[in-house]
C-alpha cells in the first residue's frame, strides 16, 4: 500500500487517516494553503501553518476546528510523522512532508521559487515521491526578476498619471495584491484597494506582516479623485459596471499567462504584466532535481506535457487529476 493514494475525495494516507487539500468533506484535512480550490469548507478538523488560520478563518468560519504548526515541526499520527515546509506561494503556504517507515513523501500544493518578501523562502525537501503542480509547465514560462516587473508597473502608472489617466490593476486578492501593494512606489500617488482586497490586507496586518497601507473606494466617491492613482481590484471586477464609475481609465492584468501573448490578445487584454505566484518552467525542473524524488506525480496545469517530459528524462512520473485549479 502506498503511503498516499488518489481517491475522490482528494489526497488520502490510509496509515494516518487524513486527507491533503480534499475537495470533499472529511474527518481531518491537512492544508497546504488557503486558496479556495486547496481550502474548502466543511471538514470536521482542519491543520494549517499558524500564518494560514486567520485568513483561513475569514474564508470558511470562525467557527473552524483548526490546529497551527510552526514550520518544520513536527507531529505523528498513527506512526506517521507529519510537518509543514515553506513553498513561496503566498503567506502561510507550505509543502507536506509525510514520513512512515523510512518511506517519505512531499505534497508541495502550490510553490513559488523567487522570494516575494512576504511569503517566505521556498524549501526543496528530500523524498522519494513528490507530488508537484505544473501551472506553468511548459518550457515558454520562464519568469524574469520581480524587481522588472514592479518597475514596469511604476512606470506605467507614472505615465497614466501624467496623461491623467486612472490605472486599474487585477490581481488575486490573496497573494498576488499584497505583493503589487508593497512594492508600488507612492510618490507617484495614492493607492486604492478594492474591499474584498483590503479586507485580506487586515488580516494579514493584524498578523504583524507588513503591508502598506492603501485606502478602500466608497461608493460615494468620486471620479476625480481617482485621477493619480492606482486601484488594485480582484479579476472579477475587470470589465465589470463597477469600474464604470471612472471616466478616463486604463486596466492591467497581473498573472504569469501574461507572458503568453496569444493568452492576452484572446482575452483582448492591452496591458499585461507578467507576474506569478507559481513556479515556471525552470523552477519546476529545478526543484524536481533538488527533491531527489524519483517518483512524481503532477497535477493541473500542463500536467500532461510536464509529466510526459519528466518520463523522457528518465523519472517514473505520471499525471493525476485534482480540483486543482490554476488561481
Amino acid at each position: 500500500m502506498a503511503l498516499l493514494e488518489f481517491t475522490k475525495k482528494g489526497i488520502y494516507c490510509p496509515q494516518a487517516d487524513v486527507f491533503i487539500d480534499p475537495w470533499k468533506p472529511v474527518a481531518k484535512a491537512l492544508i497546504t494553503h488557503a486558496h479556495s480550490d486547496h481550502a474548502r469548507s466543511g471538514h470536521r478538523q482542519y491543520v494549517s501553518t499558524l500564518d494560514s488560520i486567520p485568513i483561513l478563518k475569514q474564508k470558511l468560519g470562525s467557527f473552524i476546528q483548526i490546529k497551527g504548526l510552526t514550520y518544520n515541526e513536527k507531529f505523528s499520527i498513527n506512526g506517521v510523522q507529519i510537518s509543514f515546509h515553506p513553498a513561496g506561494h503566498i503567506i502561510g503556504s507550505a509543502q507536506i512532508r509525510l514520513e512512515y517507515k523510512g518511506e517519505i513523501w512531499v505534497v508541495s500544493g502550490d510553490y513559488k521559487i523567487e522570494d516575494d518578501g512576504l511569503s517566505g523562502t521556498f524549501e526543496p525537501i528530500k523524498c522519494h515521491t513528490f507530488i508537484s503542480e505544473s501551472t506553468f509547465g511548459i518550457p515558454s514560462f520562464n519568469w524574469r526578476p520581480q524587481a522588472e516587473i514592479y518597475k514596469e508597473i511604476n512606470d506605467w502608472w507614472k505615465a497614466n498619471k501624467e496623461n491623467g489617466v486612472t490605472s486599474i490593476i487585477s490581481a488575486y486578492s490573496l497573494g498576488k495584491a499584497q505583493r503589487i501593494i508593497n512594492n508600488l512606489d507612492q510618490s507617484i500617488g495614492q493607492i486604492f484597494v478594492h474591499g474584498a482586497i483590503e479586507n485580506t490586507n487586515k488580516v494579514f496586518r493584524n498578523q504583524g506582516f507588513d503591508i502598506k497601507l492603501s485606502s478602500i473606494i466608497n461608493n460615494t466617491d468620486k471620479s476625480n479623485k481617482f485621477k493619480d492613482a492606482i486601484i488594485i481590484v480582484p479579476p472579477s471586477v475587470i470589465g465589470s459596471a463597477w469600474t464604470n464609475r471612472f471616466l478616463n481609465y486604463k486596466e492591467a492584468v497581473v498573472s504569469g499567462w501574461m507572458a503568453d501573448a496569444s493568452i492576452k490578445l484572446s482575452r483582448k487584454i492591452e496591458y499585461g504584466f507578467p507576474l506569478s505566484d507559481h513556479a515556471d518552467w525552470a523552477g519546476l525542473n529545478d526543484t524536481i532535481e533538488a527533491t531527489g524524488a524519483h517518483k512524481i506525480f503532477v497535477t493541473h496545469g500542463y500536467s500532461e506535457i510536464f509529466s510526459k517530459w519528466l518520463v523522457d528524462k528518465g523519472y517514473d512520473a505520471q499525471s493525476i487529476k485534482t480540483t486543482f485549479t490554476e488561481d
